[in-house]
This record gives structure tokens, C-alpha cells and sequence, in this order.
């Protein structure tokens, strides 16, 4: 008989424990509140130049399509402001129960931009939400044109004030060290250089016009499921002219972003070279310090064992010769890139952020894709028939939110193991009073609770989606695009 040791219950579940530290919980957990909260402000951010454009249009032609353009993405705007503030509030509360040590060390420059973010941003895009939304019969039109504005402003300059202090965590800049009360605080010694950071450019254009991008995309998917069931499967949809409409707009901005978006990635990509080498090694999986770097497309472990190791260092690559170098250089494919191994810091998990940046590049191009698709069916007069085409901006209406989650797990991954770059290691950020059972508890309940909500905005916007736009007397009375003769139609 093969003896078996036995452990006490007790003893086993201090193992079980202690095997969830503070700081694998604490982190997963704002991972995860932030994963599903970005959600919600890009729908917002993304949707305000929309709604501009839209109430401009309205207020000048009159046209009733315009107005019904407004009311409709409008309803969907307010439910993502409504959410996105309640879970905006819930990660900055984080900072003081998980992340107490580093709120107490970077507390004199986190403070100003979350405070100015609330009493600015938030209450000129909630004051003038009310007039946006319930006002329109109760002022003048140049009135609520400004609402309109003072809305989409608010919601940019939130964006603003946390990329600010998000930025300032990647290149920390007019600050000094001191010692308060036994702790190492930091001092704000030039408050202009801290917040206009070198960083902070790059990320402010980056994520603005990643959230235009994922809403027109999905502004795009929405409308050609419309337009594929009543030109290809021939149902006969009620405001055909909307979703047209719709599609046709979408479609321009997916234009505009879509290759502003790679051409700014370039840059942005050399800029993290410059001020995050140990980022950009772990993005193109450099270990060891080479010149001419190919530009991996695929990269996998040698050894099988290794396949669940996310800073294995055999890999297996299949790429384009000299790749990382031009673009850590921008355009010589024999510069230097500076590995891993030269770094006295532990790398981060170079797997996830070498993926996750592969991912966005390749929605990054598949987006310029769609967009030249799409122009070029519009040019050829084809655009509502292309039932192809339709099928991939369906497929594709959520993917300009996975680029973005996939886009901020490179920034804050890629930075490990430093929550303030050179400054602070994340080890040390964590409140030391947390406990391994607590911070876990806390994970498990938070999850459970992003799902539901997540699940019931899903459900929300879905469902104003299905109602359609609002009704409009002007438009009752106009011919819709008819659907092919030669299939059975029914109303929807």
C-alpha cells in the first residue's frame, strides 16, 4: 500500500490562501472593473462628435432624418454616460482599498487630475446632458446646438484628466522624492511639465480616436444588419432610410480613423521605444540585445512545457526580416533594440503583451480594410447590396472595443513590474493592511457583479436597437427603398 500524507482542513485551506496573495487579487480585480468600465466611456466619447455632427445637421437643414439620428444614438449615449459614471466612481475608490500605498505616494499628483476630472469634466457633461436630452421643444436652437457641444466637451476633457495621470504612470516627469512622516511621497516640482508629459499627446490622440473608431464600427455593423435583411434577404424595414443613412456615415468616419489610427500607432509605437525600451522588448518579445529584429507575426515556445509560460524565452517565430527594427526607428531595419535580459528589473509577461499587441495591429489594418471595402462598394454604387460586406461590418461592430481593451492591456502590462514607471514597483503599491481572503472575496464579488451589470446594459442597448429610431411625422408619409421584388417580404 502506498502511503498517502494527509493534511489537516485547516492547513489546507491556508494553502489554498495564501496561494491568492494581495497583489494578484488587487490587481485582478482593477483589471477587471476597468476592463468592462472602458466600455462605456468609448461608447460615450465615441458617440459625442456624432451627435454634434447630428444636431448641427438638424438644427440647420431641419431635415427629420437628422433629428431622428439624434434622438436615436442619444438614448444609447445617456445609458453609457449612466453606467460608465457609476463605474468610474467604483476605480477610483479602488485606489484607497487596494492600492492605498500608492495613493499615499503619488496622492499630490493623482489628486488634481481625478478632482478636476469630476468638478470640471463631469459636471459641465452632466449639466448640460439635461438640457441635451429633455430640451429640445424648451430653447432656441443655437441654445441647445451648445448643449450639444458642452456635452461631447465634457465628455473629452474626463478623458483629458485621467489619461494625465495614466500618462504621467508611463514617463514621470517634474516631480522629486521626499520623505513625509516615514513614507516616500511624491512632490510636484513643475505641475505643467508633469501633466503635459511626453506620453500624454500620444495617448490622448490614441484613445480619442480609437473610441470614434469603435463606435463608428459599430455604429456600422448595427445599420448593415438592417440594410443586409431588407436589400439582400428582402424584408421590408420600417426607416430603411435611417439605417442607410446611418451606414453612409459610419462608413466616412471609419475613413477618417481608421487610417489616422495606424499612421499615429507608428509613431506611438517609436515613442514607447524611446521612453519604455523594457515595453517595446516585451511587445516584439526581444530577449537579448540585437540589431535587425525581425517583426514577429506569430511567435511560440519551443518546448511544450512551456506553452503556459508567459515569460518563456525559447520561441519559434515566423516574421518579417528587420520589422521591429524599422519600426522601433522608424525606418532602418538594422538599428539596435535593447532585449530583456539587459534590464535588472523582472520583464513583464511578455506572451500577454506580445499578443495583445499583435491583436491590435491586425484589427488596426483589418479596420482600413473594411473602410476602403466599404468606399469602394459606396463609389460603384453597390454599398447596399454588397451582402458580403455586411456580413463583415456585423462581424466587426464589437471588434473596435476589443482593439481598445487589447490596446490598454499593452500600456499596463507592458509596464510591469512598475505601477510608476522607475518610481514604484506595483509590489509595493498595494494597501499593506489587505488580506489574501479579502482581496480575493472582494475579487469574486466584483466580478459576479460587472457581469450582471454588463449583462444588463447589453440588454438595454439591445433593446433600443430593436425598437428602431423614434417615429417622426415628416417622415410617414416618405417612399422607402424597396426591397427586391423577387423574394417574399414581411414586415419586421
Amino acid at each position: 500500500m502506498v502511503p498517502v500524507a494527509r493534511t489537516s482542513w485547516k492547513t489546507a485551506d491556508k494553502a489554498v490562501v495564501s496561494m491568492v496573495d494581495p497583489v494578484t487579487a488587487s490587481r485582478l480585480q482593477f483589471a477587471l472593473t476597468t476592463i468592462v468600465h472602458i466600455i462605456f466611456p468609448v461608447m460615450s466619447m465615441g458617440l459625442a462628435p456624432f451627435l454634434v455632427y447630428f444636431t448641427w445637421k438638424e438644427v440647420r437643414t431641419g431635415e427629420a432624418i437628422y433629428e431622428q439620428l439624434r434622438r436615436f444614438w442619444t438614448r444609447i449615449f445617456a445609458v453609457s454616460f449612466v453606467v460608465g459614471t457609476v463605474t468610474g466612481l467604483v476605480l477610483e475608490f479602488e485606489f484607497g482599498t487596494n492600492f492605498a500605498a500608492f495613493s499615499t505616494t503619488a496622492g499630490e499628483l493623482f489628486g488634481g487630475p481625478l478632482a478636476l476630472e469630476g468638478m470640471m469634466a463631469f459636471m459641465l457633461e452632466a449639466t448640460f446632458l439635461g438640457i441635451f436630452v429633455y430640451g429640445r421643444d424648451r430653447v432656441s436652437d443655437r441654445l441647445y446646438f451648445l448643449s450639444s457641444i458642452a456635452v461631447g466637451l465634457g465628455t473629452w476633457l474626463s478623458a483629458v484628466w485621467i489619461l494625465i495621470a495614466n500618462s504621467w504612470m508611463q514617463t514621470p516627469r517634474g516631480f522629486e522624492i521626499v520623505v513625509e512622516n516615514g513614507h516616500r511621497v511624491v512632490k510636484l516640482t513643475d505641475p505643467l511639465a508633469a501633466y503635459l508629459n511626453p506620453r500624454f499627446p500620444y495617448m490622448f490622440v490614441h484613445m480619442q480616436n480609437a473610441a470614434v473608431e469603435a463606435v463608428a464600427l459599430f455604429m456600422a455593423g448595427v445599420a448593415a444588419y438592417y440594410v443586409f435583411r431588407h436589400h439582400v434577404w428582402g424584408y421590408s424595414i420600417q426607416h430603411i432610410g435611417f439605417w442607410e443613412t446611418t451606414l453612409k456615415i459610419a462608413l466616412v468616419a471609419l475613413l477618417i480613423t481608421a487610417p489616422l489610427q495606424v499612421i499615429q500607432g507608428d509613431a506611438y509605437a517609436r515613442h514607447v521605444s524611446e521612453t519604455q525600451p523594457q515595453k517595446f522588448a516585451a511587445m516584439e518579445a526581444v530577449w537579448e540585445t540585437d540589431s535587425s529584429v525581425p517583426e514577429y507575426i506569430v511567435a511560440f515556445p519551443t518546448n511544450v512545457a512551456d506553452l503556459l509560460n508567459p515569460r518563456t524565452e525559447s520561441l519559434f517565430g515566423v516574421g518579417i526580416p528587420g520589422g521591429a527594427s524599422w519600426l522601433a526607428s522608424g525606418g532602418d531595419p538594422q538599428a539596435t533594440i535593447r532585449g530583456l535580459a539587459s534590464f535588472s528589473t523582472q520583464a513583464p509577461p511578455v506572451a500577454i503583451v506580445f499578443w495583445a499587441f499583435r491583436i491590435m495591429v491586425a484589427l488596426g489594418f483589418w479596420f482600413v480594410l473594411l473602410a476602403l471595402w466599404g468606399a469602394y462598394r459606396w463609389w460603384r454604387g453597390e454599398l447596399f447590396e454588397d451582402d458580403l460586406l455586411h456580413k463583415a461590418l456585423m462581424l466587426s461592430s464589437l471588434l473596435g472595443f476589443v482593439a481598445v481593451e487589447v490596446g490598454w492591456i499593452v500600456t499596463e502590462v507592458g509596464r510591469q513590474p512598475w505601477v510608476i514607471q522607475g518610481v514604484m514597483k506595483t509590489s509595493a503599491s498595494v494597501s499593506p493592511g489587505l488580506t489574501a481572503t479579502e482581496a480575493t472575496v472582494t475579487l469574486l464579488g466584483f466580478a459576479t457583479g460587472y457581469a450582471l451589470l454588463l449583462g444588463l446594459y447589453t440588454y438595454v442597448v439591445s433593446r433600443i436597437i430593436r425598437e428602431g429610431p423614434p417615429p417622426h411625422d415628416d417622415l410617414a408619409d416618405q417612399p422607402r427603398s424597396p426591397p427586391p421584388e423577387s423574394e417574399v417580404t414581411t414586415n419586421d
